[in-house]
Order: C-alpha cells, then structure tokens, then sequence
C-alpha cells in the first residue's frame, strides 16, 4: 500500500534508486556543472505541458500506474489506475489529495512541497532554490534541488535522458525523509488540456490540512 500522506507532500509523484552525488549549497561548481545546470533551467521552462504514462515506487515498495497531466504553471494531475483509490491534483496553488477508500480529501500548499519547484511559473536554479547534487552518468543526468529558504522541506531529484535532454524521472524526498519515485512512459510533450483535469476532485470525507 501506497503511504497516503508520502504521496500528499511528495506527489507526482523514479525509479532507479541511483544516489545522488551531492555538493554543499553554495559551494563551487565547474564551468561543465553551470553549463549543465543552465540547459537543465532551460528546458524545464520551455515544458509546458505534458502527459505521459507514469509508474509510482512508494517508500515501502508498493507500485502503483497511471496517467499524468502536467501544465505549468501549478497544475498537475494524477490519475491512479484501479485498484488504487487514489488522486491527486495541483491547482490554485494546492496539492490535493483524494482517497475514495477513505472517503477523505487533504490538502496542503505547493508552495511547501518539493513538487511546487517543478510547477513554478519560471523555473529559476538559484535563488530560492538551491542545487546540491548534480551527477552524469552514461547517457543521464541526475540533479537534485531543495528551497533554499526551507531545505526541511525535502528535496526533488530530476533524472534526465541526454542527449537529447528529456525528463524521464523524479524522486521526492518529503520533510520525513520518504522517497517517492515516479517514471515516466510514452510522454507526449505540448498541447492543451481539458481545465476540467485540474478541478475534478469530490470532497467525500471530512478534509484535513
């Protein structure tokens, strides 16, 4: 079973449990890392939408599958496939979590949660958000990021396919130290959705923050 409150905060919820090789904030990086770093910033803000079959490896090792709508900025959706009684929706600067076998929604703001950096209107790799790893491997590139003003709040870990520089994975790492993987599959880059994909969850149970 899917922890429900490590999917909460981690969401959208990759699969490799590759360790990332990790640098103190602030320190140096080389004139490679930058350039690395700076086409990483630039892809991200030219993805703006995106839809893609995904598979979830949660913390205690349970698997789940799904669809994933992506649309920046702040909207995200993921669709559970049966039997899981999952969903779970970014919009209006919310991360909401539905489970119909509970009969309960919850909600907390994207803004305190790893997942908000991926959303943001534009991506910036500095400032508020801090890169502490940044690793090649064969035809890979891994980066992880955390707030630079709020690092308790977990980290989010990028797994690229390169070249060409494609997102093909994500690890979340929430504020207790759970990892959430996602993969993606048979992604689908561009288009417009449906609003209605972002809205569409029924509060059946008491709702809790």
């Amino acid at each position: 079973m899917i922890h429900r409150r490590t999917l909460l905060l981690s969401a959208a919820a990759l699969v490799p449990l590759t360790l990332t090789a990790r640098a103190a904030p602030g320190s140096a990086f080389s004139p490679r890392d930058k350039a690395d770093i700076a086409s990483i910033e630039a892809y991200l803000n030219g993805l703006k939408s995106l839809k893609a079959h995904f598979m979830q490896v949660a913390q205690d090792g349970g698997i789940s599958e799904g669809t994933v709508w992506l649309q920046r900025p702040g909207r995200m959706r993921f669709q559970y496939d049966p039997p899981a009684p999952y969903l779970l929706i970014a919009a209006h600067g919310q991360l909401i979590f539905n489970d119909s076998a509970l009969q309960q929604t919850s909600q907390i703001g994207l803004g305190r949660t790893p997942l908000g950096i991926l959303l943001a209107e534009t991506v910036d790799l500095s400032g508020t958000v801090t890169v502490i790893g940044l690793q090649r491997l064969p035809g890979q590139l891994q980066l992880t990021l955390i707030r630079t003003d709020s690092p308790g709040d977990g980290s989010l870990t990028l797994i690229f396919a390169d070249p060409p520089l494609t997102l093909r994975q994500w690890t979340v790492v929430d504020a207790q130290r759970r990892e959430t993987h996602v993969t993606l599959y048979n992604a689908q880059l561009g288009g417009s959705f449906d609003q209605q994909l972002f809205e569409q969850i029924v509060v059946q149970g008491p709702r809790s923050r």
